[in-house]
C-alpha cells in the first residue's frame, strides 16, 4: 500500500506538533508500494483528500468498532476488486515489456535429399553407372539460421512496451483517486444518514415533549380534546420519518461497506463532524492543480506512447538480416561441406507505409483527446466550484440566521402556547418550521463536503492544503 494511502484521514483535530509525531511513526513504519507511480499519485499530504477535517485522530477506535474515514479507505483501497484487477493488468504489461526485449531464438533446419541412398560407390567411379548413382546420393543438410533485427526495432519495442506499463499504472491512478472519493462520498452519506436519525429521535422527543403539555392542558380544560388528537397525529408522522431516517442509514452503511466488498457492515458507527468545513479556495489556485489529475497526466503520457509506437513502426520499414551456416553430408562419397547464406528483404513493394500512417494519425488522435480531456475536467471543476460556492452561502445563512431564529421560534411558542398565548397550529407550524431547517441544514452540509470530495478529485490533492483554503466549524 502507498504511504500516501495510509496518510489518507489524516486531517485531524490535533496541532501540527502532534501531526508531526504521527507522521514520523508512519515513516518509521516503512510502508511501500507495490505500484510505482510517478507524480501524478495523490500527492496526498497528511491532511488526506476528501477529508475535511471530519475524522477523528484514531485508525481504530479503542472503545469500540467504530470506523474512521481512514479505516474506510484503507479497506477499499485493499479490498475493492476494481483496483485488484487494474493492479494485475500492471503486472501484465511488465511480461509483455520483458518480452518485447528478448532476442530471437535461432532456428535449426535439416534437410534430406535422395532419402536412402546411401550405398558406397564401388569399381570404376567414373562409369556412366558411378555417376548416376553419385547424383541421386543422399544428401543431408544442417543448417542454424539466426534473424538480427536491424534499426533498433528492439530497443523501440522496450520503449513502447515500458511506456505502455506507464499508461496501466496511469489508469490505475485515476482508478484509485476515484475509489478515494467515491469512498468519502459514501462516508458523508453515512455521517448525513447517522445526524438524520439524530434529528429524527430529538423531534420525536420533542412531539412527545407537546403531547404531554397538550394533554396536560386538555386535562385541566383549557384547550379541547381536539388538539390532544392533532397533536398524537404529528407524534405518529415523526414515528414515520424517525423509522425511514433508520433505513435510510441502513442503507448508506450497506454502501460503504459494499466498497470494501463486505456484504454486512462490521463497524457500528462512522466517526466525524459534518460541521467541520473548509472555506472555498480561490479557483485559479484550483485551476492550476488540474493538470495534476491523473486523467490529465494519463492523456500526456497517452502521447508519449502513440509517438513511441511510430518509432516501432519507423523500424520496421528497415529490412533484418538473417544469417545461415550448417554443413552438407555427402552419403556416398562419405565427405562433408560448409555451408553458409544470408538473407535480406528487399523492400520494393511493402515498406510499411500503412501502419506509419495510422501510428501517426493515433499521435494526432492522442493530442486531441489531451486537449478535450483538459477542457472536461476544467468544465467540471468551474461547474463544482460554483455548486460549492452557493452550498457554502446556504450552509451560512442557514447557520447563522434560520436556524438561530427558527429555535427561539420555537422556544417561545412552546412556552406561549403553555401560558395560552399561541394556539397549537402556531406550535406545529413552529415545530415542523424547525424540523424541516435543521434537515436542510444537514444536507447542505453533506452535499457541500460531497462538492469538496469532488473538487478534491479533479485536482489530486486535498483542497486544505492550498494556501487560501480556511477551516471553520459550524457551531
Amino acid at each position: 500500500m502507498k504511504l500516501s494511502d495510509l496518510l489518507i484521514a489524516l486531517r485531524y483535530w490535533v496541532s501540527s506538533e502532534v501531526r508531526i509525531i504521527l507522521l514520523s511513526s508512519i515513516l518509521l513504519l516503512s510502508f511501500s508500494s507495490q505500484i510505482k507511480a510517478g507524480v501524478d499519485s495523490f500527492n496526498i499530504s497528511p491532511n488526506g483528500i476528501g477529508i475535511k477535517g471530519y475524522l477523528t485522530n484514531s485508525v481504530v477506535n479503542k472503545a469500540g468498532n467504530d470506523l474512521t474515514l481512514r479505516d474506510a479507505v484503507n479497506l477499499a483501497l485493499l479490498h475493492n476488486p476494481e483496483l485488484a484487477a487494474f493492479s494485475k493488468e500492471i503486472r501484465a504489461l511488465e511480461g509483455a515489456t520483458l518480452q518485447a526485449g528478448l532476442l530471437r531464438n535461432p532456428e535449426l533446419m535439416v534437410n534430406v535429399e535422395n532419402l536412402g541412398n546411401i550405398q558406397k560407390l564401388s569399381g570404376d567411379i567414373n562409369s556412366s553407372e558411378s555417376v548416376s548413382k553419385e547424383i541421386v546420393q543422399q544428401l543431408t543438410t544442417i543448417r542454424v539460421s539466426q534473424l538480427f533485427e536491424l534499426g533498433g526495432k528492439r530497443a523501440a519495442r522496450v520503449n513502447a512496451a515500458s511506456l505502455g506499463e506507464e499508461l496501466a499504472a496511469k489508469d490505475y491512478e485515476t482508478r484509485r483517486v476515484e475509489m478515494i472519493a467515491r469512498v468519502a462520498n459514501v462516508f458523508t452519506e453515512v455521517l448525513a444518514a447517522q445526524e438524520r436519525f439524530r434529528l429524527a429521535e430529538e423531534t420525536m422527543q420533542v412531539a412527545q415533549n407537546v403531547v404531554n403539555t397538550v394533554t396536560k392542558r386538555v386535562l385541566g380544560g383549557k384547550v379541547p380534546p381536539i388538539e390532544e388528537t392533532r397533536v398524537k397525529v404529528g407524534l405518529s408522522t415523526t414515528r414515520i420519518e424517525l423509522e425511514q431516517a433508520q433505513r435510510d442509514l441502513t442503507s448508506a452503511r450497506k454502501r460503504l461497506a459494499l466498497l470494501w466488498n463486505s456484504s454486512f457492515p462490521q463497524f457500528n458507527k462512522a466517526l466525524g463532524n459534518l460541521e467541520s468545513l473548509i472555506a472555498p479556495p480561490n479557483f485559479q489556485a484550483l485551476e492550476t492543480r488540474i493538470l495534476d489529475n491523473p486523467m490529465a497526466l494519463r492523456a500526456m503520457k497517452n502521447i508519449e506512447h502513440r509517438k513511441a509506437l511510430v518509432e516501432v513502426q519507423q523500424t520496421r520499414r528497415i529490412p533484418d538480416l538473417t544469417l545461415n551456416a550448417g554443413v552438407v553430408h555427402h552419403a556416398l562419397l562419405g565427405g562433408s561441406t560448409a555451408v553458409a547464406g544470408l538473407m535480406v528483404p528487399l523492400p520494393l513493394f511493402d515498406r510499411n507505409q500503412g501502419n506509419l500512417k495510422e501510428a501517426y494519425e493515433r499521435v494526432d488522435k492522442a493530442v486531441d483527446e489531451q486537449t478535450a480531456m483538459e477542457l472536461r475536467l476544467k468544465t467540471e471543476l468551474a461547474q463544482s466550484y460554483e455548486a460549492m460556492s452557493a452550498a457554502w452561502n446556504e450552509i451560512n445563512i442557514l447557520r447563522d440566521e434560520v436556524l438561530p431564529g427558527a429555535k427561539d421560534a420555537f422556544n417561545v411558542t412552546r412556552r406561549g402556547y403553555e401560558l395560552g398565548k399561541f394556539g397549537l397550529l402556531e406550535l406545529l407550524d413552529a415545530q415542523r418550521v424547525l424540523f424541516q431547517n435543521q434537515l436542510l441544514y444537514v444536507r447542505a452540509l453533506a452535499n457541500y463536503q460531497r462538492l469538496v470530495n469532488d473538487i478534491e478529485r479533479l485536482i489530486a490533492m486535498p483542497i486544505d492544503s492550498l494556501p487560501t483554503a480556511q477551516k471553520t466549524s459550524a457551531r
